[in-house]
């Protein structure tokens, strides 16, 4: 049993772009897929496709690498915590490696990048930061 999925996930992400896997596997759920669905949508990682499996269902990840073999992110660090949750409001959202990484924050709206987060002008827990 996991006490938080989404640390798991990108530990799991971590470590196949240290091994440089093709490709991970990690346990499904909503703010997996829509955390994915970010990496996806600004360019961090190839694909991703949902896997029927028992007990429960894998969400596989296809990740991205440069022309010369290095994984395209370089860091990924959860920042919000079971033990101590970080909100952020617009203003006081970081610019993860000044805008060359992103934050990954869930709003009202939805799991979204900083950059989604600032032209919508909403805050919300922070997630993670990639770069």
């Amino acid at each position: 049993m996991l006490s938080d999925g989404i640390s798991d996930m990108l530990t799991r992400i971590r470590n196949a772009q240290m091994r440089r896997k093709q490709s991970v596997d990690v346990l499904s759920s909503k703010i997996n897929i829509a955390i994915a669905e970010v990496l996806k949508r600004e360019g961090f990682i190839r694909k991703f496709e949902r896997l029927p499996a028992k007990p429960q269902e894998v969400l596989r990840i296809t990740l991205k690498y440069t022309a010369d073999g290095e994984p395209l992110i370089k860091k990924i660090k959860r920042e919000s915590k079971p033990g101590r949750r970080l909100y952020k409001k617009v203003s006081e959202m970081p610019k993860v490696l000044s805008g060359l990484g992103i934050g990954i924050y869930s709003t009202s709206k939805g799991v979204m990048s900083d950059r989604e987060c600032r032209t919508k002008r909403i805050g919300g827990e922070y997630l993670a930061s990639v770069w």
